[in-house]
């Protein structure tokens, strides 16, 4: 048995999805302990060494929150190449779009994705998870959307599977092939869709465990609605969860469709309105919200208090990508969730624990810390959640203990 002890308090919310508005059903476990039997929390008693085997391996919390594992439930951390040039022209004035428009943004990372072999991305993106794993992240989700091409995709899921192989952090992943018209189909996203849903190709992507769910960029500069809605319904009949990118730069009616086709998530909503947070709402799709991205791109934020005031439950992840939201770090994430989003610390830790296990279909397995779930805790060397949001861009995870061992 593995015990952790010594703990300021045990930080946890209920099994997600839920609301964040109101009062939070948040737990406080103070002068507490917890067992660990296998991967699986057996015990959460008063922190007592009667209450253990005398031969128990002990970690000592040293007065730190116990909080569960982070959960990033939206990256693309699989990529090559860099984009800093780009990240200069957004500070001389150009938007995103409109350096997309002059053949910058997603384009400029495909290319180098195209040139990289499964061992050279995994290579890359496995330093990229070790630092996640340092900011006591346990699980995270890696999007495709790179390649745009079938077996460019496939190869993006083939590394992000491997990652999951070689280090703890478990990975899921997201079938992005919808991500943005490539170039050699400039003008007719169609005839892009018809290849990247061939059935053969769609199976072939069960078959191997590739990704478990299917993503597209809803957008005007990218699919129309109904090029979405064609993507994420012929996926899912091949047994991929629809999630999609909704509203970021324009209102299309993209959250909308999310609702309707019973997306698992609706991801950026910048520019989401009241209706479309009631059908969200209606349809049990939750609303992942990606402040590092807009404080990358220095423009304004979702409106996460009249989405959590609308009672739509809400995620947060950090949007990782080489373009938009080269932010790597959940904590921080959440930190600008607090100071530029208004939510609160314990509104943070609910968004990306038990909400972000929601999205990913783990909600009975992790994002909480209770008697016979998964056993991924992250301790830190602060004594309150609230803490570790205030002391923004701060390292405050002290131990990260991914399915009962520590990592």
């Amino acid at each position: 048995m593995l015990v952790v002890r010594n703990i300021s308090e045990i930080c946890t919310g209920p099994v997600g999805p839920t609301s964040l508005n109101g009062e939070l059903p948040i737990t406080r476990h103070r002068k507490s302990a917890i067992g660990i039997e296998g991967d699986t929390i057996a015990w959460i008693r008063d922190d007592d060494p009667n209450n253990w085997p005398t031969d128990a391996d002990v970690i000592d919390a040293n007065r730190g929150c116990v909080i569960p594992g982070l959960i990033d439930c939206h990256t693309h951390t699989v990529f090559a190449g860099t984009r800093e040039d780009e990240y200069v022209q957004r500070a001389q004035g150009l938007s995103y779009a409109e350096i997309a428009r002059r053949g910058g943004g997603i384009k400029n990372t495909v290319d180098a994705v195209r040139k990289c072999s499964v061992d050279e991305l995994v290579e890359l993106a496995l330093p990229r998870l070790q630092r996640m794993l340092a900011l006591g992240v346990t699980t995270v989700e890696i999007k495709s959307g790179y390649g745009l091409t079938v077996e460019d995709e496939l190869k993006m899921l083939r590394a992000a599977k491997r990652l999951g192989e070689l280090q703890p952090i478990e990975i899921v992943g997201t079938y992005l092939a919808a991500h943005t018209i490539p170039r050699e189909f400039d003008g007719d996203g169609d005839a892009y869709l018809d290849i990247v849903l061939d059935r053969k190709v769609l199976d072939q992507i069960r078959a191997e465990g590739l990704a478990e769910f299917a993503d597209v960029f809803c957008e005007a500069t990218a699919f129309n609605v109904e090029q979405s809605r064609r993507f994420l319904t012929t996926c899912a009949d091949a047994g991929l969860t629809p999630r999609i990118h909704a509203d970021q730069i324009t209102q299309i009616g993209a959250s909308k469709l999310a609702a309707k086709v019973g997306a698992s998530s609706a991801d950026h909503l910048e520019r989401i309105d009241d209706e479309s947070i009631q059908a969200m709402r209606d349809a049990g799709t939750v609303a992942v919200l990606l402040p590092a991205c807009s404080f990358y791109l220095g423009v304004e934020q979702a409106p996460a208090r009249r989405i959590v005031d609308a009672g739509l439950p809400v995620a947060i992840a950090t949007d990782f990508n080489p373009g938009s939201s080269v932010v790597e770090s959940l904590p921080l994430t959440m930190s600008i969730a607090c100071s530029q989003m208004g939510m609160t610390p314990v509104q943070t830790l609910v968004a990306t624990t038990a909400n972000a296990a929601a999205v990913l279909k783990r909600e009975s397995k992790v994002g909480a810390i209770k008697e016979g779930m998964q056993a991924d805790l992250t301790i830190l060397d602060v004594p309150t959640i609230e803490q570790m949001c205030y002391f923004a861009g701060r390292n405050c995870t002290r131990t990260v203990i991914k399915k009962g061992r520590t990592v």
